[in-house]
């Protein structure tokens, strides 16, 4: 899998096709981190999200894995355009993750619209891999595509995730045909969700899990609590997102995986 030939046009067909959705999805909890000093990004594409956060949370370490070297290059030329001063703090890795070996634990995994692009047991494998590199109080973000429930909804995201599948199966040849949940693997690692926001028809998700290690962690209750008071802030902080609430659109604390 790699998306080194779609790379340099990725960023307009995401805009074409779904405006700042995607991007809306994976800021959306961006500022109600509680500080991380280090985080794993990985999947990460042309470095937009990674640059919020370093926007957020300027002085953090950040390791940054993608499988694409020409994504890994739009990252870079990124972080150095827009922040100069954190390129020391940002180390590039062109790896797959499955091959990668981790010198760090982390406070912070960041796997925005990757995990969508695996089958069961490959999905199974990574999520397995991340897990044993997080720090006990560990917060993981998710934005990805889900299934709704409402029977228009679901047909309207049905119609696109067909369409989007076959489209990177042929341009990134990635495997994987279909949506998989990948919340089983996450509970089974030791993750649980503490907040979600669904956005564009209930189409999109932008989930928070936090390391559950044990019952009644004060790090995964600070989490739940400092997201869910995000989730009730009427006017975000975020100086790019309207405080407006869009159509179908919600956040609420963990109820389960849309897919059914």
């Amino acid at each position: 899998m790699s998306f080194d030939s779609i790379a340099p046009y990725y960023r307009w067909i995401e805009t074409i096709v779904f405006g700042n959705a995607l991007q809306r999805a994976r800021i959306y909890w961006i500022d109600a981190i509680p500080h991380p000093k280090r985080a794993l990004i990985v999947g990460e594409g042309n470095g937009r999200f990674l640059c919020e956060l370093l926007r957020v949370h300027p002085k953090i370490d950040i390791d940054c894995i993608d499988a694409s070297e020409r994504m890994l290059q739009l990252t870079r030329s990124r972080v150095r355009r827009t922040h100069p001063e954190s390129l020391a703090h940002v180390r590039f890795f062109h790896q797959n993750i499955l091959n990668w070996s981790p010198r760090h634990s982390y406070d912070l995994l960041v796997t925005h619209f990757l995990l969508d692009c695996f089958e069961s047991e490959k999905l199974e494998l990574i999520v397995a891999k991340l897990a044993e590199t997080a720090r006990q109080n560990a917060v993981w973000l998710i934005a990805d595509f889900t299934l709704p429930k409402e029977h228009f909804a679901r047909a309207h995201a049905t119609l696109w995730l067909r369409v989007m599948y076959a489209f990177f199966r042929l341009t990134a040849r990635i495997k994987a045909k279909k949506l998989v949940d990948p919340t089983p693997y996450l509970e089974a690692n030791g993750f649980i969700r503490t907040s979600m926001k669904l956005s564009r028809w209930r189409m999109l998700r932008a989930d928070v899990y936090a390391a559950a290690i044990s019952s009644g962690n004060p790090a995964t209750e600070m989490a739940s609590k400092s997201f869910q008071s995000r989730s009730q802030r009427e006017t975000p902080t975020h100086p790019r997102r309207s405080p407006e609430k869009r159509r179908g659109e919600m956040a609420c604390p963990y109820t389960g995986f849309e897919s059914s």
